[in-house]
């Protein structure tokens, strides 16, 4: 069974799941990091939140990978559905949570769970147990036990369909702005100032809210419809005008 297709790549899918549900809710929601919150020289918001976006569209690679590898396991009728493709997608979803703890947190030291907290390694040591070891021990259970099952073919489809949309739907909440929200925040590129968002405000007839010092991240009220207009205008990055940029609104100035 370790050697079969499907754990392979449910586990691939969970992996990916581990991480979608590590970037929105740490990064994101919680806000108590950030992808290189601890690395010298990446203090910069711009330089942060667009890293953060490069790892939620490595992810969705991640999730691709995977569940196109579980399409041509069920073409080949290897498919296994039920208890031990969530058994693989348990242990992928564990093993995220494992070797970030060990290699971002521990080895390379570029972020912890809370930052901000005076005992890090405490929080660093219960995310691991609870949503690292915990999901980790009981997918390898489900793996183990005895009787596969399965279902037939249009049920693997159906099976298939419903995973990807809901690995679609996972990552695609990166790219939708906070509620009740209607304000749009632009990153622009390194050496912009002042007169470079000014213009860009005037080419979409737009308002600034907000500004950091060096105008390089800005909060600003403008037509949806211009949001990609602003690439042309100096922006790096553009809340809702697509990955890597689509998780920018959820960041606190």
């Amino acid at each position: 069974m370790w050697k079969s297709p499907w754990v392979r790549w449910g586990g691939t899918l969970g992996f990916a799941l581990g991480g979608f549900f590590d970037g929105i809710l740490l990064h994101q929601i919680l806000q108590w990091h950030h992808l290189f919150s601890l690395v010298p020289g990446m203090d910069d918001l711009r330089l942060q939140v667009l890293w953060d976006g490069y790892f939620h569209l490595l992810m969705y690679v991640v999730a691709i990978v995977g569940l196109a590898g579980l399409w041509r396991a069920q073409r080949r009728g290897a498919m296994h559905w039920g208890r031990p493709l969530a058994g693989a997608m348990l242990a992928g979803f564990g093993s995220w949570h494992a070797i970030d703890a060990l290699l971002s947190h521990w080895l390379l030291g570029i972020h912890r769970i809370r930052v901000d907290s005076p005992d890090p390694l405490l929080w660093d040591l219960a995310w691991l147990v609870v949503f690292g070891i915990a999901p980790l021990v009981l997918g390898l259970r489900w793996l183990r036990r005895p009787g596969a099952g399965g279902t037939g073919a249009r049920g693997s489809v159906a099976g298939l369909v419903l995973l990807a949309a809901g690995s679609a739907a996972l990552g695609g909440w990166a790219l939708v702005p906070p509620p009740g929200q209607n304000l749009t925040t632009v990153v622009f590129h390194p050496g912009a100032g002042p007169r470079e968002v000014f213009a860009a405000l005037d080419a979409v007839d737009g308002r600034l809210v907000w500004s950091d010092r060096a105008m390089g991240v800005v909060v600003m009220a403008i037509p949806t419809r211009d949001h990609l207009t602003l690439y042309r205008h100096g922006a790096l990055l553009v809340s809702g005008a697509g990955a890597p940029g689509g998780c920018i609104n959820w960041s606190r100035p």
